[in-house]
C-alpha cells in the first residue's frame, strides 16, 4: 500500500477565506479502503514556525458516522476544508488523512497576503 497527498490552496485575497484540496491518491498495485469513524475525513492545520495558529477541526463537531472510500490504483479523492478568516502572513499548510488503518500526510506553503 503507498497512498501519496498533495495539497493545493486557493484564494486568500482581500480578505477571503482559504480553500484547501487534499487529494489522496493509490500510488500502489492493490486497492486500498479507507475506513473512517466520523464525517471529519481529513485534518488541516497551519503553523507558523512549527507553532499552530490555526486547525480544522477545532470548535467543530462532527457526525459519527462509519464511512468508507475504497481507491483502486491509481485512483485518487480529494477532500477539502476552508479557511473563513486567514490572517495575513506566511504559514505552512500540513494535510493528514484521518483514515483508521491508513496513513497519508502532505504539506505546503501558503501566504496570505496584508
Amino acid at each position: 500500500m503507498s497512498l501519496e497527498g498533495t495539497l493545493e490552496t486557493a484564494g486568500g485575497d482581500a480578505g477571503d477565506a482559504v480553500l484547501f484540496v487534499f487529494t489522496v491518491t493509490n500510488a500502489g498495485d492493490e486497492a486500498v479502503e479507507l475506513e473512517f469513524t466520523d464525517a471529519c475525513t481529513a485534518e488541516f492545520v497551519l503553523a507558523v514556525d512549527g507553532e499552530e495558529v490555526w486547525r480544522f477541526t477545532d470548535g467543530r463537531v462532527f457526525a459519527q458516522v462509519l464511512s468508507s472510500d475504497i481507491l483502486a490504483p491509481g485512483e485518487s479523492v480529494s477532500y477539502e476544508a476552508e479557511w473563513s478568516d486567514p490572517q495575513p502572513g506566511a504559514y505552512t499548510a500540513i494535510a493528514e488523512l484521518r483514515a483508521t488503518d491508513e496513513s497519508c500526510e502532505t504539506r505546503t506553503d501558503v501566504s496570505v497576503p496584508s
